[in-house]
């Protein structure tokens, strides 16, 4: 690219302190309302015109989003208002190349300082060639959407099949029996990551990582090695079957699991994640058990019982065997596993071919911001 400009952030724009709302955010109507990590709700009232860039300060502190409409930025976060002429969307991927979210110098609060973002260097291209990168950019961004919003009408599938069979399971308006986890299946939390070991001799084996560990299936793009001791490789190896769970972190992952079935020759398990192990599949079936554990009936349970911090959320084994497992007729389990592999695969091409998407994209965006994007 042509006649650039290297300027400093702060030349180039403001980070305005987002504010506090005068009255209660409501929900699916009015303006949107964002907090660091994205829309929070919606409100009467707007604080910026839209489209906007807000930049989260406290919290989720350099996550960038994008409003297309009037909107408003609670006290946590930044809005951004250009003080030259830029392309506003170029600057929004510009903001997201540059990572603000590792941009942190303060040891007492975490947070993004103004101090600290605007002397990074940014180039600013003509205004014409702005306008034609965020287009690329934009449509590149605009695949990953469509990939997301497709995964998605399938969740609402599995979604309607299970309530179709199940009822609604926070109401259980079937009036199946429950019974606590521990009664059906043996649990184990996995190996830790950089145990030492006296053992002589110590093997290098596959390991299932919290990345690997869907919402009903297994992502297989990237297996890790782990180094364990022959009585832990023993301990750990993955059975068919075997239901896998993330213990949390971010409150989404809590109740996430797949079930395992033996994709990976001589594979073990991280602490992150428990490996549940069915007992007896006449009484409980492993896929119906992975969508409990994963509905919002079990989300409902498991951020009840998390110990939350900061916005991660951890749950412990007791409080998995506590889990309160409803017992419907396991021929009516089994008829749900059946319906719903197809469905579950389709799943999984999907977000492959996702990762595939957003990998392009942040190929896509570092070449734009290097100049080596050929822009005609």
């Amino acid at each position: 690219m042509s006649g650039i400009e290297i300027l400093q952030l702060g030349d180039v724009c403001d980070f305005v302190y987002g504010k506090a709302l005068p009255s209660e955010i409501r929900s699916g109507e009015g303006f949107p309302v964002f907090g660091s990590n994205g829309v929070v709700g919606f409100h009467k009232e707007y604080l910026i015109n839209g489209p906007a860039i807000i930049v989260g300060r406290k919290g989720s502190y350099g996550e960038v989003n994008w409003s297309k409409e009037n909107c408003w930025a609670i006290d946590t976060t930044y809005y951004i208002r250009p003080k030259k002429q830029v392309d506003l969307k170029y600057l929004y991927y510009y903001l997201k190349v540059l990572d603000l979210k590792k941009i942190n110098r303060s040891t007492a609060v975490p947070g993004l300082n103004r101090e600290d973002v605007y002397p990074l260097k940014i180039h600013l291209t003509s205004f014409e060639q702005q306008q034609k990168i965020a287009t690329i950019l934009g449509a590149a961004e605009s695949l990953i959407k469509l990939r997301k919003q497709a995964i998605a009408k399938l969740d609402e599938l599995i979604e309607s099949v299970f309530i179709e069979f199940f009822g609604d399971l926070n109401i259980n308006n079937k009036n199946w029996e429950f019974r606590e986890l521990q009664y059906f299946a043996d649990l184990s939390s996995g190996v830790t990551k950089g145990k030492k070991y006296n053992d002589s001799k110590v093997l290098s084996l596959p390991y299932m990582r919290v990345a690997n560990v869907q919402d009903g299936f297994l992502n297989l793009s990237e297996i890790k090695e782990i180094s364990v001791s022959e009585k832990d490789a023993a301990r750990y190896q993955l059975r068919k079957r075997d239901l896998l769970l993330t213990e949390g972190g971010d409150p989404d992952k809590l109740g996430r699991g797949a079930v395992w079935e033996e994709e990976v020759n001589n594979c073990i398990h991280q602490n992150h994640i428990f490996r549940v192990r069915i007992e007896n599949e006449n009484l409980l079936n492993a896929y119906f058990l992975s969508k409990c554990t994963g509905s919002s009936y079990g989300k409902k349970y498991f951020l009840k019982m998390a110990k939350q911090t900061t916005g991660i959320a951890t749950i412990n084994m007791t409080q998995l065997k506590n889990f309160p497992v409803p017992l419907p007729p396991i021929d009516l389990q089994r008829k749900y596993e059946t319906l719903i592999h197809e469905v579950q695969e389709q799943k999984r091409l999907m977000y492959d071919h996702l990762l595939k998407l957003q990998e392009s994209f942040q190929s896509l965006l570092q070449r734009a911001f290097r100049g080596q994007l050929e822009i005609k």
